[in-house]
């Protein structure tokens, strides 16, 4: 019995020694996490959430409409703003007529003066005629200014209710919910009919199609890799390990201790750069999940 035993423990001795043997000449270059660019997609109006169909986990692509605020509140403000403006147009209009009209006999009596000029030159007019030709035209320009000066605040007038009219396009094209990129919804945080302001989270989605590794490197590796290079990805599956190609996209250019999450205790000490890694995703591929990279010869 106790030959039976230490046998086994020679071979467990045995064992033990060849596969640390194997791990020190067979270690990855780097070790990290997947990460993913997540976008939180907000409300950019007040009111009431009317629809908003999309699930958690649901693919959505770019610019698909998947909800909107109701607008009923800003349409009426519209209508009310385009009634003022019905309002201020015809004012200007009446203002308007009556430049026109006083324009008219303002050319008139240029011409009569020139007329009055041409009879002096002939003796067949006095100057008296020729003055008061002046001073009618005298009168005439200054009730053209003067009117102009009352139609100013109208053109002004006229300029903010349009400036508001597009603040309220604006509003009402921002209650509409439109997706900004095309990816997988992740948390979804608001639900229809509920009341929502503006900045309020609605959903986080994220382009799953490509993840990113960011994993660890010392400075001597820096060497050994290069924006554009390819990288073996290795992640662990139930039964075996799983390899997939990488591509490195960035290189930290400085320094920082290694992540309390990555090292051991007396690793977090050394100075390391963070390295990202494209990998296309197969399904597989987690927010979150630890991975290694190897450095192809």
């Amino acid at each position: 019995m106790k030959t039976h035993i230490h046998i086994i423990s020679i071979l467990s001795i045995v064992s033990t020694t060849l596969l640390s043997c194997g791990n020190s000449n067979d270690r990855a270059d780097g070790y990290g996490n997947f990460e993913a660019t997540e976008i939180m997609v907000s409300a950019e109006n007040n009111g009431k959430l009317e629809a908003f169909n999309i699930q958690e986990g649901q693919l959505l692509e770019k610019d698909a409409f998947v909800g909107y605020i109701d607008t009923i509140p800003l349409s009426l403000k519209r209508e009310q703003l385009d009634v003022s403006k019905t309002t201020t147009i015809s004012k200007s209009k009446g203002v308007l007529s009556q430049i026109s009209v006083l324009r008219a006999q303002l050319e008139t009596a240029k011409k009569n003066r020139e007329r009055i000029e041409n009879l002096l030159k002939d003796n067949a007019a006095t100057q008296k005629q020729l003055d008061d030709i002046n001073g009618e035209i005298d009168v005439l320009n200054q009730k053209i200014i003067s009117i102009e000066t009352q139609n100013t605040p109208i053109v002004n007038e006229l300029k903010n209710i349009d400036i508001q009219i597009k603040q309220i396009e604006d509003q009402i094209q921002k209650s509409k919910i439109i997706n900004p990129i095309q990816g997988t919804v992740l948390v979804k945080y608001a639900e229809p009919k509920e009341i929502t302001s503006f900045g309020k989270p609605l959903y986080k989605i994220a382009d799953l199609n490509t993840m990113q590794l960011r994993v660890y490197i010392s400075e001597t590796q820096l060497a050994n890799i290069k924006i554009g290079q390819e990288v073996t990805v290795k992640i662990d599956t139930d039964t075996s390990i799983k390899s997939y190609k990488g591509t490195i996209t960035w290189i930290a250019s400085e320094a920082e201790f290694t992540p309390k999450i990555i090292q051991t205790k007396e690793e977090r000490v050394a100075l390391v750069y963070a390295v990202k890694i494209d990998v296309k995703n197969d399904g597989a591929l987690k927010i979150g999940m630890p991975a290694e990279m190897w450095i192809d010869n």
